[in-house]
């Protein structure tokens, strides 16, 4: 199932109400940055590897020698840092009725929409953020600029959820 139909689509076992208001949970990733990440992965692990495979023989001015090692070792180094490039796959968010967590590069939230004021996707900003009551803005990765539409699409399906989250307090209140 693309990313672009997991903001969208109703997910097995979601009632009709849930589909009837839009409320079913939802889960997004970048598409794009995913993408540059694993195809800069691979890339650094050759380039590495290739680097290796050429330092034979004497140093520059004879001082020192090229051994196994330090070929093992450019190995080693193109796969930490093709490690460090898969770092910026992970964000990622999610969220239902209950609230929405939000996983990037490094920490994850799991904040209830009591928390939440609103999603903002401010005009020329690189991804959404989720502002809070507390006058926070906490950003999601997940939903970048740099995936057009189906940032938009995330956007809109996470403010259904806390809409739909706002409405069910309102009406509790009313009773």
């Amino acid at each position: 199932m693309s990313e672009r139909r997991d903001a969208t689509q109703p997910s097995a076992g979601t009632g009709e109400r849930e589909r009837a208001t839009g409320t079913e949970p939802i889960k997004l990733r970048p598409r794009r940055i995913r993408l540059v990440c694993w195809v800069s992965a691979i890339l650094l692990v050759v380039v590495f590897a290739l680097v290796a495979t050429t330092l034979t023989g004497p140093t520059g001015n004879g001082y020192g020698t090229f051994q196994r090692g330090d070929q093992f070792a450019m190995i080693g180094l193109g796969i930490v840092f093709a490690l460090g490039a898969l770092l910026f796959t992970r964000p990622r968010v999610e969220a239902d009725m209950r609230g929405v967590r939000v996983r990037n590069i490094i920490g994850s939230y799991e904040l209830p929409w009591e928390v939440v004021r609103g999603v903002r996707f401010d005009r020329g900003a690189p991804w959404a953020a989720l502002e809070l009551y507390d006058d926070d803005l906490l950003p999601v990765v997940a939903l970048q600029a740099a995936d057009k539409q189906l940032a938009v699409d995330g956007v809109r399906a996470l403010r259904r959820l806390h809409q739909a989250h706002l409405t069910a307090v309102t009406e509790r209140a009313a009773r």
